[in-house]
């Protein structure tokens, strides 16, 4: 059982996800219906959908808050999500972030640094003795674990529970991990961001996003600027979302399953030079995530023989894996990372494989057909 710290019921988190979030009152309806409206009638607290959302986004909010024992705040995107806790950085402030985050973050970074506005230290998410020094002297630690696309593994208990400066505020991204198996902020992260767009949401189907905390100093500063800044979520997108979510549980052991058959194939095919899987015992954060991730996920990347084009072509044989971008869905998808602009660093052979509910062996066949010598 899930112990709570916000009132939530003392429920599993499988449970949570398909109980939580629903209004209980006789006559209402099971589940919580999109409401289209962006204002309502007044005297009453809610007055506008950019300021106080809606009856759905409330709804989400509620499932949310129950994943990480916080209290979470729903956003258009999960770009949208994080950009809310750069944008509190003071001019002058310094930030610790991994040498390679996801390509949008990594944008937001290099635009402020490119402004004058702060000073960024780019760490190898490996390297926990830099992270313990960023703890006692930046303003921002952003950490992204597992980390996109090598999938580096933050050692999460020990930076997170170290001393830290009088203003550093700790961030995960821990959109691969999902809530499911690590929980930042028990750890001693002061803020979790989650792309819902991903696993919570699951079906390739919407965009959103999520800030958890635990602080109601922050949660009502993330509020604010959801509200300045126009990022607060559409009720079709918080309805969907909510959907996605209640099976994620099922989703997520589905395809991590999936994910661990097939890196250990991978790991023996000719035509592969590396894979990268925490589940692995070869990655090299794989004792790390071991001590505190309940699962290893769905995410890897592989890197095939020749060159990028042969990666590319790879990609392009596939028939039954989807050659798109984005991840998280029921569907296996894979891309090619080094041929998005901004990615350059990845090397140049590296796919980035997000793993489905499939058939495993029906994905593994698949593999074979796209990887054949050419």
């Amino acid at each position: 059982m899930r112990e709570s710290t916000t009132g939530i019921p003392d429920w599993t988190t499988d449970t949570w996800l398909i109980a939580g979030g629903r209004d209980r009152t006789p006559g209402e309806p099971l589940n919580v219906p999109p409401v289209f409206a962006s204002n309502f009638y007044l005297p009453d607290d809610r007055l506008y959908s950019r300021s106080d959302g809606t009856p759905t986004t409330d709804a989400l909010e509620d499932l949310l808050s129950g994943l990480e024992d916080g209290r979470a705040l729903a956003f258009a995107s999960g770009m949208a999500a994080a950009a809310v806790i750069f944008q509190r950085l003071h001019v002058g402030a310094t930030i610790a972030v991994p040498e390679d985050p996801y390509h949008g973050v990594a944008g937001i970074v290099a635009e402020g640094e490119a402004q004058g506005r702060w000073t960024v230290r780019r760490l190898d998410q490996a390297d926990t003795p830099a992270w313990l020094d960023a703890m006692r002297e930046c303003d921002l630690v952003w950490l992204e674990t597992p980390e996109n696309p090598l999938m580096t593994v933050a050692d999460l208990p020990v930076i997170c529970g170290a001393p830290r400066g009088d203003t550093t505020l700790v961030a995960v991204d821990s959109t691969f991990a999902t809530p499911l198996n690590q929980r930042p902020l028990d750890l001693g992260a002061d803020v979790v961001m989650h792309s819902a767009t991903k696993f919570i949401g699951g079906h390739s189907d919407l965009l959103a996003g999520v800030l958890i905390t635990r602080s109601a100093e922050l949660h009502d500063e993330f509020h604010h600027r959801r509200l300045l800044h126009g990022a607060t979520i559409g009720a079709m997108e918080a309805f969907l979302t909510i959907r996605g979510a209640r099976t994620m549980s099922l989703r997520v052991e589905r395809a991590q399953a999936n994910a661990m058959e097939l890196a250990q194939r991978l790991e023996q095919h000719p035509e592969i030079t590396r894979v990268l899987y925490p589940g692995l015992p070869s990655h090299s954060t794989h004792a790390v995530a071991a001590t505190f991730m309940s699962g290893f996920g769905a995410m890897m990347s592989f890197e095939t023989t020749g060159s990028g084009d042969r990666a590319t072509e790879v990609c392009a044989r596939a028939e039954l894996i989807n050659h798109a971008t984005s991840l998280g869905g029921v569907e296996t998808t894979m891309e090619r990372r080094a041929a998005i602009p901004g990615q350059e660093r990845i090397p140049p052979t590296l796919i980035r494989l997000s793993v489905g509910c499939e058939d495993v062996d029906d994905l593994w066949a698949d593999f074979n057909h796209a990887l054949r010598p050419t």
